[in-house]
């Protein structure tokens, strides 16, 4: 063997072994240093939320998102609005918290669903709810379980269709789960006799009392002493009264994004030469489609319904003429008289409608169609035809009858095919939503009507003008990058400052700006004090036709709050305790004297006051307000006593029951079972709200929507 190749071949294994170990100290490093902090940084940053100390990511969470979209996509809502949207998200993280803090209890429990039941609940004589409300026939309201089995044996072959079902078979089985789980913890709650006995008190007398009562703030704060040991051993005690949720302040200026002067030139530069084209055009509506901003509707108006300004040009009828351009509120408008007719305000319809569809084509809704036409020529009931033929369940069942409407209510077709057709003809009309067949009934009196095209264009701001105002804002934000200089600056170049108070961190809106939800979510990312800056380390957020400079002046974090934060809030409350204290012992000596409440009222000067039919379950007190201790006390005490002090909310009280009214007895057995009821009822929301209280529960959405 050569030297060369011994080399090459002991090379080989011991370049191999190096490489290993190079691998191998790259992964440790990775583990102990830079690697593993990235990665923490990486999910502090993607944390959702907690639920029962358990991390939600931003992907997962996300993903059951999407998959709850594509479910109501495949119910037909291709459209889904944003509002629509936070309610799925809502609904995804409701989810969510009942799998952590409820599921999760029914293993433990022995709560379960068999496959036998399932299709029982599916297939049965009696099906589960959510199998009704999906499979029943709208217009007769019964359950077509035809239907059904067919969209059940699709569910095989149908990939949309088997996702489909799954959720709602899902949801069946969650349901079934649940009401396993809440009659588990209604059968465990029930009231004793001597619960009854007790409620069964509670209700037994009415009283009629007359009360004085002595303000707080008769007192003078002056004359009461508050330590600051004090203050610290309340704080001590009633720490979890003081907790708070997170909230921010924030000052902001917006840089508005308006037309410049070449701006508006451009725009009447293109509406001049608009003009000339739109005048000489054949076909006004279609120019209007594809030249200006807003689409031709193509219904007719009457001259009352005309602008005042173009009303006298309307009149004129003139075909060939055009009115503008005017500028009405930074749009431009040129005005094309298209028709003019004689029309009635409205009609009495009925139509059959032939629905196209993925599976009907619009050449076979005019083929049926129009052998229908034939047969109602022939002398065939509309009536009948409607209701055997007619794909709109909601006008079939009264032979197709729409009733009276006026124009522009209908889709424009339909709409002109239904005004411009005689009293009792017989015509077609083709939408969207396939071909119909309409008979004229009735019509009122017909009066001129006009088809007005307009040609519109906003006056937007150019690129040059958008970029001029951003490096504007740009360098306001550059220039100014603390708090003292940004005041400084707003007030030198006297700007329009704008502040929000208590922003929470799942708002939507600013004072001033349209969708401020990227603003939100960074200024909770922001230090106090502090510029604040988006996800690209960029300070001025485009929002609408403004930009939008900001800073974070306040920031309050989410739990206990601080002593200092809530100092003047516990000195106000240690004020009123001793108060109370001062005037109970001022009303208990008056009291060991054997004074009556009218002399008590006598001597110091307060009035004495009525109140009627309290009991025990009475909120409110005439000329006293919410007063809960006044209320048990006055529901127990013994009639013609002076009694008190009772120390409430807004003050010390006296008083003295004049009547006692005692309704009859209950029966005790009765109310026993009523009581258990209502137990039972509420057992439920109140477990559930019981475990999702102990979850500690942290909602982080606000950090992404």
């Amino acid at each position: 063997m050569s030297a060369i190749q011994f080399l090459r071949e002991k090379a080989g294994v011991f370049v191999a072994v190096i490489i290993g170990v190079a691998l191998l100290l790259f992964v440790i490093s990775d583990l102990i240093g830079n690697g593993r902090g990235q990665r923490k940084k990486e999910k502090e940053y993607f944390e959702l939320g907690q639920i029962a100390g358990e991390y939600i990511s931003y992907q997962d969470y996300e993903g059951r998102v999407q998959n709850l979209v594509e479910i109501y996509k495949l119910y037909g809502a291709q459209n889904i609005d944003e509002a629509t949207m936070e309610s799925l998200r809502e609904q995804v993280w409701q989810q969510l918290i009942r799998e952590k803090v409820q599921d999760s209890n029914f293993d433990r429990l022995g709560i379960g669903v068999s496959d036998e039941e399932v299709d029982e609940m599916v297939l049965g004589n009696n099906p589960h709810p959510i199998v009704l409300q999906l499979f029943t026939d709208q217009t007769t309201g019964t359950f077509n379980r035809d239907v059904f089995v067919n969209f059940l044996n699709q569910v095989e072959v149908d990939e949309s269709a088997r996702k489909y079902w799954l959720f709602f078979e899902n949801e069946i089985i969650n349901e079934r789960m649940n009401s396993k789980f809440n009659t588990y913890i209604a059968k465990g709650l029930y009231a004793t006799s001597k619960m009854a006995e007790f409620d069964n008190i509670l209700n037994n007398a009415t009283v009629d009392f007359s009360f004085i009562q002595k303000n707080y703030a008769l007192i003078s704060d002056d004359s009461v002493k508050i330590t600051s040991s004090e203050i610290e051993s309340y704080y001590s005690k009633h720490r979890e009264t003081f907790k708070r949720e997170a909230l921010r302040d924030i000052e902001y200026v917006t840089f508005d994004v308006v037309p410049s002067e070449e701006d508006i030139a451009e725009a009447e530069r293109w509406m001049e030469k608009a003009k000339t084209e739109f005048q000489a055009s054949e076909d006004p509506a279609q120019y209007i489609n594809l030249n200006a901003d807003t689409r031709h509707t193509g219904f007719y108006v009457n001259i009352d319904e005309v602008p005042e300004n173009i009303r006298d040009f309307v009149k004129k009828e003139d075909r060939n003429t055009v009115f503008g351009p005017f500028n009405e509120e930074g749009v431009l408008k040129a005005v094309r008289v298209i028709d003019a007719a004689n029309r009635p305000d409205s009609v009495h319809v009925r139509h059959i409608l032939i629905g196209a569809s993925d599976m009907v084509s619009m050449e076979q809704t005019r083929v049926k169609a129009d052998s229908l036409v034939k047969l109602l020529k022939s002398g065939a009931s509309f009536e009948t035809l409607a209701r055997d033929n007619s794909d709109d369940q909601g006008s079939a069942t009264l032979g197709g009858d729409l009733g009276w409407f006026s124009e522009g209510v209908m889709v424009v077709p339909f709409n002109n095919a239904c005004f411009t057709a005689a009293r009792g003809e017989i015509v077609t009309a083709e939408t969207t939503y396939g071909t119909h067949i309409i008979e004229v009934l009735e019509q009122s009196k017909k009066s001129r009507k006009y088809n007005i095209g307009l040609l519109d264009r906003k006056i937007l701001p150019g690129s040059t003008t958008n970029q001029m105002v951003y490096s504007e804002a740009g360098q306001f934000a550059g220039s100014n990058d603390t708090w003292e200089k940004f005041n400084k600056a707003v007030a030198e170049q006297k700007l329009n400052k704008r502040i929000a108070n208590d922003v929470s961190p799942s708002q939507k809106t600013l004072p001033g700006l349209d969708n401020p939800r990227g603003l939100v979510i960074s200024l909770f990312n922001a230090e106090e004090g502090s510029i604040i800056l988006d996800n690209s380390q960029q300070a001025v957020f485009e929002i609408g036709d403004k930009y939008v400079v900001a800073y974070c002046t306040r920031v309050q974090k989410e739990g206990i709050a601080p002593r200092k934060d809530v100092e003047n809030e516990i000195r106000i409350q240690l004020l009123k305790d001793k108060k109370a204290e001062m005037i109970e012992a001022e009303f208990s000596k008056m009291k060991g004297e054997g004074k009556t409440l009218d002399d008590l009222s006598a001597e110091t000067g307060l009035n004495v006051q009525e109140a009627t039919q309290i009991n025990f379950r009475s909120y409110t007190i005439p000329g006293a307000g919410m007063e809960p201790a006044l209320i048990a006390a006055a529901s127990s005490a013994q009639e013609g006593v002076l009694s008190g002090p009772v120390k409430g909310l807004n003050g010390v009280y006296m008083f003295t029951v004049n009547s006692k009214t005692t309704p009859p007895e209950q029966d005790l057995e009765l109310l026993k079972e009523r009581l258990s009821m209502t137990y039972q009822m509420r057992g439920s929301y109140e477990v559930f709200e019981a475990l999702r209280k102990g979850a500690d529960i942290v909602d982080k959405r606000y950090k992404f929507y």
